[in-house]
């Protein structure tokens, strides 16, 4: 039987809270398989550093000072914080999520940084709590899979982005459609394995949303599951004629 939305949501911010609470994660346990380097990792807090992501897309975003940057299942807080570093102090980094438990973690994550360039709000990815063409760059990592509909996602993104702006996103997709036995069972749309989709489904989805010069500029592993990481662009505003 296919599960609603609203049963996919309840079931993952589920998982996710007993996640913020345990510290125990489905996912890589060692940031720097994921492509952190450690000396990036050394000053944040532990509760932070969660092991929940399948890439690194701050490192691959060109984040520059004074950039507005958005960040899609915040979680604990780690790429938010390390976004935060290159946007300064002119700069602002907000991170969205769902889950109170890990709305709670992040800011007590941030109240030990000091930081005051950053903030957290509760909501969907496919509702943003965010003003339209506000922000430079949206990142996600490993958080889109969880989400029901892709393209509704995509199309937040695109709204919220300043003209010119652009989407970096980790994400797991896979190498076919996934049988229906995995994709109906809970426990694994929860362990990012029942949303993936495959990787050219995944992509058109952010073309058929209006986001442009889609480029997947890192790819770990080959089905049939494994992850990219994607850079996507919301087209220029256009010329006005004199």
């Amino acid at each position: 039987m296919t599960q609603t939305d609203e049963e996919i949501h309840t079931t993952v911010r589920a998982a996710y809270a007993r996640v913020a609470v345990t510290s125990s994660s489905c996912c890589a346990p060692d940031p720097t398989a994921l492509g952190y380097h450690p000396e990036e990792l050394a000053d944040l807090p532990d509760e932070a550093v969660m092991g929940l992501g399948c890439g690194n897309p701050v490192a691959l975003a060109d984040i520059e000072e004074g950039d507005t940057v958005l960040d899609l299942g915040s979680g604990g807080g780690i790429d938010v914080f390390l976004a935060a570093r290159k946007t300064g102090a002119a700069g602002r980094v907000i991170g969205v999520d769902m889950t109170p438990e890990m709305l709670q973690r992040a800011e007590v994550n941030a109240g030990r940084l000091g930081l005051d360039n950053v903030e957290f709000r509760r909501g969907l990815i496919e509702e943003l709590p965010v003003a339209d063409a506000s922000v430079d760059v949206t990142i996600s990592n490993c958080v889109i899979n969880l989400a029901p509909d892709k393209r509704r996602v995509f199309a937040e993104v695109l709204r919220v982005l300043r003209p010119g702006g652009r989407l970096v996103v980790s994400d797991i997709v896979t190498d076919g459609p996934l049988p229906e036995s995995v994709t109906d069972d809970p426990a694994a749309w929860a362990s990012c394995v029942a949303g993936a989709l495959p990787r050219d489904e995944y992509l058109d989805a952010m073309r058929a949303a209006g986001l442009t010069d889609v480029d997947v500029l890192k790819q770990d592993g080959s089905g049939p599951l494994f992850s990219i990481t994607v850079r996507a662009m919301k087209p220029p505003a256009p010329e006005r004629s004199v």
